[in-house]
C-alpha cells in the first residue's frame, strides 16, 4: 500500500505524520498491495485530491472542503472508518464508522511517551496563520511558546507533548495535545478556518468546539484570509477552492529591503498594530482549558485499533 497524504508546499505536522504513522500502526503495509493507496489522517476526503481509478483504503480521513468524491463503486473505496460522525453523514456510512481521527494513536509511539515538560504554555497557529503573522513575537511579548506547524511533524509533536497548556488554532495542535493529555484551548483568527473539520473531531471525544476569537496579527496576514485587519477589509483570491496549494496566499508578500533604522522602525509599528492579537492570544491562554475524559479517548482508541486488527486481517 502507498499512504495518503497532502502535502501542503509550506509543510504541515498534521498531514506529514502520515509519513510514518502508518508503518508504526500497521508494519508491513508498504510491501502488501501495492495498487491499493492508504488514505488517513487528513482532511483529504476531497474530489481534487484523490486519484480515480485506484483501489483506496480509508482509515479515519476526513471531509471539510472541496467537494466530496463519489465513493459508493466497492471496487475502488474501501471506507473502513473516517474522522468522526459528520464526515460519516456525508460520506453515507453509519455514524458509529466514524470513529476518531488516527493522529492520536501517535501518543502510542514510544519515542514520543514520559517525556518531561519544559513548556508552560505553547500556541499552535494554523499554518495558513504562520506563513505571514507576527505570531512569533506576539507569543514572546505574553510568554508563550512558539510552535511553528510548519516544522518537522515529530519535532512539533515532541514540542506539544512537552507543553503543560495548549492554546490551538491548528486543529491537529488540539488533538495531539487531547491524545497527550495536554490542557488545550482552542481559537481561531477568521472565517478561514473550518469549524466542520473541528466539530466533525469535537463529537468523537465529547468535547466541544468554541473557539476564543484572536485578530489577525498583521496586514499581510489578512491580505491571506481575506479578512479585516484594524477595520480595512481585505478579498482573498481563489483560483481553485478545492485544491488549498493551488491558492495564491503568499504572492503579495514583500521582503523589506529598507535601511536598518527603518526596518526597525517598521518593526516597532507592526508590533503595535498587533496589540489587540497579543491581549486576545493572552486573555486565551488564561481560560480554562478542555481536556476530553480518558475513558473516552481510550474507547476510541480501542475502536480504532479494532478497525486495525481487520485490516491486517484483510490484507496484510
Amino acid at each position: 500500500m502507498k499512504p495518503y497524504y497532502w502535502e501542503s508546499h509550506h509543510g504541515n505536522f498534521g498531514d506529514d505524520l502520515n509519513l510514518w504513522l502508518w508503518d508504526f500502526l500497521l508494519p508491513g503495509f508498504r510491501d502488501s498491495h501495492d495498487d491499493i493507496l492508504l488514505v488517513g489522517v487528513g482532511t483529504v476526503l476531497n474530489r481534487a485530491l484523490l486519484p480515480d481509478g485506484m483501489r483506496k483504503l480509508v482509515l479515519g480521513s476526513g471531509f471539510g472542503y472541496g467537494t466530496l468524491p463519489d465513493m459508493r463503486d466497492k471496487a475502488e473505496w474501501d471506507v473502513r472508518c473516517v474522522r468522526g460522525p459528520l464526515t460519516a453523514e456525508k460520506v453515507g456510512i453509519a455514524p458509529e464508522r466514524g470513529i476518531i481521527d488516527p493522529a492520536v494513536m501517535v501518543a502510542e509511539m514510544p519515542e514520543f511517551r514520559n517525556l518531561p515538560k519544559i513548556h508552560k504554555r505553547s500556541f499552535v497557529p494554523h499554518w495558513e496563520s504562520a506563513i505571514a503573522g507576527m505570531w512569533p513575537t506576539t507569543c514572546g511579548t505574553v510568554g508563550l511558546h512558539y510552535i511553528d506547524p510548519r516544522g518537522e511533524a515529530g519535532a512539533v509533536i515532541r514540542e506539544i507533548a512537552q507543553s503543560e497548556l495548549i492554546v490551538a488554532e491548528s486543529m491537529h495542535g488540539a488533538i495531539l495535545a487531547d491524545a497527550f493529555r495536554v490542557p488545550w484551548v482552542a481559537v481561531s483568527t477568521s472565517d478561514s478556518i473550518n469549524s466542520f473539520k473541528w466539530n466533525d473531531w469535537a463529537q468523537t471525544v465529547g468535547v466541544t468546539y468554541r473557539p476564543r476569537h484572536v485578530p489577525v496579527s498583521s496586514r499581510a496576514e489578512a491580505m491571506i484570509k481575506g479578512t479585516k485587519f484594524w477595520g480595512v477589509g481585505f478579498d482573498v483570491a481563489e483560483t481553485d477552492a478545492e485544491d488549498p496549494n493551488r491558492r495564491q496566499i503568499d504572492g503579495g508578500l514583500v521582503v523589506d529591503a529598507a535601511p536598518p533604522r527603518q526596518t526597525f522602525l517598521r518593526g516597532a509599528a507592526k508590533q503595535f498594530l498587533a496589540a489587540p492579537s497579543t491581549l486576545a492570544l493572552w486573555q486565551a491562554s488564561r481560560v480554562a482549558p478542555q481536556l476530553s475524559e480518558d475513558r473516552v479517548l481510550a474507547e476510541r482508541k480501542t475502536r480504532f485499533r479494532e478497525v486495525l486488527d481487520t485490516v491486517r486481517r484483510d490484507y496484510l
